[in-house]
C-alpha cells in the first residue's frame, strides 16, 4: 500500500489521496454496509488508556522481585506490565503470585479480572472481580471492569450501574465514561451517550474513538453538522483510524458533499483495503479506482 495513498498534508492545505485501482476494485466486489465502532479497552493497572509497556519496565520490576520475591505488590505491578504488553499468561501467573502472597490484596483480583477478560474468560474476570469489591467496596476498577463484562454480556442496566459507581470513584477515568457512552447508545439513550462520549473526549482527547462514537449519537438524533464536525477532528486526532474515516464518509454522504465523503471513504480503503463499510460507499457515491480525491 505504499503508493496507494499521498502522505497526508497540514489541514491548512489541501488534502489529497489515490487510491490504487486492483485494491479498490477487489474490495468493492467484497462489499457490504455496516459500521462498526471500536471500543477502547482498560489497562491493566487503572481505568485509562492503554500504554505501551518497555521490556526495560518490566525487567526492573523483575529485578525487585529478586530482591523481594514475598512481596505482593512487586508481583501485581508486574503482572500490570505484563498484561499490558500482551503476555498475559505471564501476567495470571504473577496475579496468582500475589494473590498466594496476599489473598485479601484487592488490585491483584481485580487485575486478574482484567487478564481473563480481555481473554474472553468472562466467568473468571467476574469471580475475580466479584472477589475484589468485596474485600474493597471503592475499588473503582473492578466496577469498571465488572461493568465490561456486563456489557459484553448484554446486560446494560447492570453494565451502567457499575459504570456509574466506577464514575463516582474515580471520575478522571475516560474508560468508564466511555464505554458507558456505548452502552447508552446501544439503548438509543443517544443524549446521555453525547454527554458520556463529551467526559471522555475532555480525558483523553489524544483518542478518537470518542468522537466517532459521539458521532454517531448525533447522527442518530439528526445533528448531522455537529457529527461531521467531531469526525473533521477525530480523522486529524488519529490519520490512522479507518473507522472515523469511514464514518466521516457516510457522514458527508448523508450532507451531500460527494467531495469529502469519497475522499474519506478511499482514505478508509487505503487502510483498511477489505473493509465492507468503506469499499461499499466508495462505490455508491462514484469513486473511481486511481483517481485523486480531497479529504478536506
Amino acid at each position: 500500500m505504499a503508493n496507494a495513498a499521498r502522505q497526508r498534508v497540514p489541514t491548512a492545505s489541501r488534502q489529497v489521496l489515490r487510491v490504487a485501482a486492483p485494491v479498490a476494485w477487489i474490495a468493492i466486489a467484497l462489499c457490504g454496509c455496516s459500521i462498526n465502532l471500536g471500543s477502547l479497552t482498560p489497562s491493566a493497572d487503572k481505568d485509562e488508556p492503554p500504554r505501551l509497556i518497555s521490556s526495560s519496565n518490566i525487567a526492573a520490576l523483575s529485578d525487585t522481585i529478586k530482591s523481594d520475591p514475598n512481596n505482593p505488590l512487586a508481583y501485581n505491578a508486574r503482572g500490570a506490565a505484563l498484561a499490558q504488553a500482551g503476555r498475559t499468561e505471564e501476567a495470571l501467573a504473577d496475579f496468582d503470585r500475589a494473590i498466594s502472597l496476599d489473598a485479601n490484596y484487592a488490585p491483584a483480583y481485580a487485575n486478574r479480572g482484567h487478564a481473563y477478560r480481555q481473554t474472553r474468560r468472562l466467568d473468571l474476570a467476574m469471580a475475580d472481580y466479584q472477589h475484589a469489591i468485596a474485600l474493597d467496596a471503592n475499588h473503582a476498577p473492578a466496577y469498571l471492569g465488572r461493568g465490561l463484562v456486563h456489557k459484553e454480556r448484554n446486560q446494560p442496566q447492570e453494565a451502567i450501574e457499575d459504570l456509574t459507581k466506577a464514575i463516582a470513584l474515580g471520575p478522571d477515568g475516560a474508560e468508564a465514561y466511555y464505554n458507558r457512552g456505548l452502552v447508552y447508545q446501544s439503548e438509543k439513550q443517544d443524549q446521555q451517550a453525547i454527554e458520556d462520549f463529551t467526559a471522555a473526549n475532555g480525558l483523553m482527547p489524544q483518542q478518537a474513538d470518542p468522537l466517532v462514537a459521539r458521532a454517531m449519537s448525533y447522527l442518530a438524533l439528526d445533528k448531522t453538522r455537529q457529527a461531521a464536525a467531531d469526525l473533521d477532528e477525530a480523522v486529524q486526532t488519529n490519520p490512522q483510524n479507518a473507522q472515523a474515516w469511514i464514518t466521516r464518509g457516510l457522514v458527508y454522504e448523508r450532507l451531500g458533499d460527494k467531495t469529502r465523503s469519497v475522499g474519506s471513504y478511499a482514505r478508509a480503503i487505503t487502510l483498511r483495503p477489505r473493509d465492507e463499510a468503506a469499499c461499499s460507499g466508495f462505490a455508491r457515491v462514484g469513486g473511481r479506482p486511481g483517481q485523486s480525491y480531497d479529504t478536506f
